[in-house]
């Protein structure tokens, strides 16, 4: 549009500045010419076309769309044409959604969904579905995929670890339905999962009753570990106080008792010895100091 109004432009300024310069009136033919170079400066202006970074340009020349789209940057484009330009950033779209489970109960999800689209099929996606392609295609496929779903597992699956693998089976699914028509899914995190209060507080308990028999296994296995340990080691006594019982011998015992008496008797102190009975009996010696 501004094209051609400027091409207007510059054939009226052109005629305009001719008759001027011809009667001799200088100082209206010098704005002619200036406004004359102003038109052929929008005119040349209106040949190029900046596609800024991140997106790509999609050009429709009065109904017939290019199989090409424009890169990022300065573009030579037909002035005439109309360049319909996509984001080929990362896009979010966040959803909030009740959904059914495989108990039939409903569940709040709220869940979001990375994309972006194929560049080299921008042109595909304005000629089929157009640039508001997110809310013709992508968001009623999206809902319906995640309760589609979400209804194959139980309530108390989006609690464990089963959320991460129905965030893979979403985007798997989707990809499938969209991906052909140039929209790349990324990943479908799920953002909160709000269950009914009930079953909330099942799930909790259960999980409750599933730790503490966890920890009541371990001190199982601790106080088994002790036993044993208390078992190896009154062993190892026992082993020690035979093989010790086996080295002993009344000649020993009496030889021990003889060097014993006569540290006694070399102390300085004074004492009282007593003869034991016997043929065995060894001295004992009685100090009052």
């Amino acid at each position: 549009m501004f094209f051609i109004i400027a091409i207007i432009a510059i054939v009226v300024f052109f005629f305009t500045y001719s008759n001027l310069k011809k009667i001799g009136r200088k100082q209206e033919a010098t704005f002619s010419l200036l406004a004359l170079a102003v038109a052929v400066l929008v005119a040349v202006v209106n040949v190029f076309t900046v596609v800024p970074a991140g997106t790509v340009g999609v050009v429709d020349f009065l109904g017939t769309v290019s199989d090409n789209t424009l890169k990022a940057g300065v573009n030579l484009v037909n002035p005439m044409a109309n360049v319909i330009k996509f984001s080929i950033k990362t896009q979010e779209l966040k959803e909030t959604m009740n959904v059914p489970s495989k108990e039939g109960l409903g569940v709040q999800l709220e869940i979001s969904l990375l994309f972006t689209i194929d560049p080299e099929n921008a042109n595909q996606i304005y000629k089929t579905v157009g640039p508001n392609y997110e809310e013709i295609i992508l968001k009623p496929q999206f809902r319906s995929v995640v309760r589609g779903i979400t209804a194959k597992y139980e309530a108390k699956a989006l609690y464990t670890a089963s959320r991460e693998i129905l965030a893979g089976e979403i985007k798997n699914e989707l990809d499938k339905l969209v991906g052909p028509r140039g929209i790349l899914i990324e990943s479908a995190p799920m953002r909160q999962i709000v269950l009914p209060p009930r079953l909330t507080q099942s799930i909790e308990e259960k999980l409750q009753a599933e730790q503490e028999s966890q920890r009541m296994a371990f001190v199982l296995r601790k106080e088994e570990q002790e036993a044993d340990r208390k078992r190896i080691e009154a062993k190892g006594i026992s082993d020690f106080q035979t093989i010790v019982s086996k080295g002993i011998s009344q000649q020993l015992l009496q030889w021990k008792g003889i060097e014993a008496t006569e540290k006694l008797a070399q102390s300085p102190n004074a004492k009282v010895v007593i003869i034991g009975s016997g043929k065995d009996g060894l001295p004992v010696i009685l100090g009052n100091q």
